[in-house]
């Protein structure tokens, strides 16, 4: 007689990878997808002059256009089509999920709108994106105007703005529904695979330029081994910190159904101590932007009195600067809790719980549960917020304060935590959907067999 190891080892689908063509449609719809957004970073707006403009680029890479640029895989410095990336969208979802928490009409929505109150909020995102990306769009065409010989003679005034708005909007309305199609028809959330897509494309290029200037002397050894100790001692934080949780214990009360003693079970609560996930630190980010896109409008010289203060505060919150290191950290740490309180209700999941019979050993159904899981889930949400804003924190250290070199910021910090958490995120997903296929497989089978009986 066969063991119940190798009855189970028998029914399962072991080529259920094999088998799951909605898997592998899935993947390949991503792939492309990601495809088609790689070539459209090299495709650049008309009516520049991309040698001059790249030239001009790298005396800029503090400004506005280099912010981006990391995300955007390099389409910032080709001055792309995709130049903006999905960033308005972010920027966008800030203030939604911001409005959502402290505007009564959209606070409804998001509490007892249900999933139609979602579709609703979704709406509301795209359009300020729209004005965003609008926004945007326009302070870079007024930069890129601003500019000697970066705009063609003939693609100069007016027509040139227009159609640079045109085209840079439009870009981002395409990201933004791109992201879309993938989380709906691939694997992974699209957005954060997009800013993952730019990042990944761009760190060899910053790798071999860093090798480049340590063979030429303009970076020590020493900083070299010190910026590989950091990418893998940083590596390894990441991973360590979004696999722990904290796991509350939950019991059932045992009942009687009809002669049958049924519950009585425990089970587990996980609280995940980063609940906030890669969010705070790329809309910290994006909100970073807005001074300076605000700034591109208008020349020092010809700004009113009332805004002559717009260029110091555009020169303090530029990479390296100590402001910016402090409210860029502030930020990461606000984020954290806001996104946070946003993804985990302790009242609602207080409401399950009692609703269906569980509770926490010591702790009192109902508000003395929600004020603990608050409690619990407030400590924890320290600790996350700590590690993310040092992850994302250490590289601008670095450069700032240590002479490491501006490639250093796209070998550490904000983008090895974006790179590795999505990369564990999509990894999860294909586990699910071959989980699920192999379920099927088994359940299948055991139909089967039953019909031959």
């Amino acid at each position: 007689m066969a063991s119940a190891a190798e009855q189970l080892a028998a029914n399962m689908n072991f080529g259920a990878f094999a088998k799951a063509t909605e898997l592998h449609k899935r993947i390949w719809f991503t792939l492309w997808a990601l495809v088609i957004y790689r070539v459209g970073t090299y495709i650049p707006i008309p009516g520049i002059d991309p040698e001059v403009f790249r030239q001009t680029f790298q005396q800029q890479t503090q400004g506005i256009l280099g912010m981006v640029n990391l995300f955007s895989g390099g389409a910032v410095e080709r001055m792309a089509i995709f130049a903006l990336n999905v960033m308005p969208y972010i920027s966008a979802s800030i203030i939604v999920q911001l409005m959502g928490a402290v505007y009564p009409p959209w606070e409804k929505l998001r509490k007892e709108g249900g999933e139609a109150g979602r579709k609703q909020l979704n709406q509301y995102t795209r359009y300020l994106t729209v004005a965003l990306a609008l926004f945007q769009s326009a302070g870079i065409a007024f930069s890129l105007q601003a500019q000697p010989g970066v705009v063609d003679a003939n693609a100069s005034g007016v027509i040139f703005i227009i159609s640079t708005i045109v085209t840079l909007t439009g870009g981002t309305m395409f990201l933004m529904w791109l992201g879309e199609q993938i989380t709906a028809r691939g694997v992974g959330n699209g957005v954060s695979l997009i800013i993952f897509a730019g990042i990944v494309a761009a760190l060899p290029i910053s790798l071999w330029t860093l090798l480049q200037q340590v063979m030429v002397g303009a970076v020590s050894s020493f900083i070299l081994l010190l910026l590989a100790v950091m990418a893998v001692a940083v590596v390894i934080a990441i991973v360590f910190m979004e696999r722990s949780q904290r796991r509350l214990l939950i019991q059932y009360p045992k009942r009687q159904v009809g002669n049958r003693m049924m519950g009585g079970e425990s089970s587990f609560l996980p609280l995940k101590i980063n609940t906030a996930g890669v969010i705070p630190p790329i809309f910290a980010s994006s909100l970073l932007l807005l001074p300076a896109t605000a700034a591109g409008f208008m020349k020092p010289e010809t700004m009113p009195g009332w805004a002559q203060w717009l260029p110091e505060v555009v020169r303090h919150l530029q990479h390296g600067q100590p402001v910016y290191i402090v409210v860029y950290g502030l930020l990461i740490i606000f984020f954290c809790f806001f996104y946070t309180s946003i993804v985990f209700n302790p009242d609602d999941t207080a409401e399950n719980l009692r609703k269906y019979g569980g509770f926490l050993p010591g702790i009192r159904p109902g508000k003395r549960t929600a004020e603990y899981l608050d409690y619990v889930l407030s400590r924890l949400t320290v600790i996350g917020a700590a590690y993310i804003a040092a992850v994302c924190l250490i590289p601008e250290i670095m450069v700032s304060f240590m002479g490491a070199p501006q490639t250093a910021r796209a070998l550490g910090g904000t983008s090895i935590l974006i790179v590795v958490s999505v990369t564990m995120d999509t990894v999860a997903q294909i586990q699910s959907h071959l989980l699920a296929h192999q379920y099927e497989g088994l359940i299948k089978k055991s139909k089967l067999r039953g019909a031959k009986r």
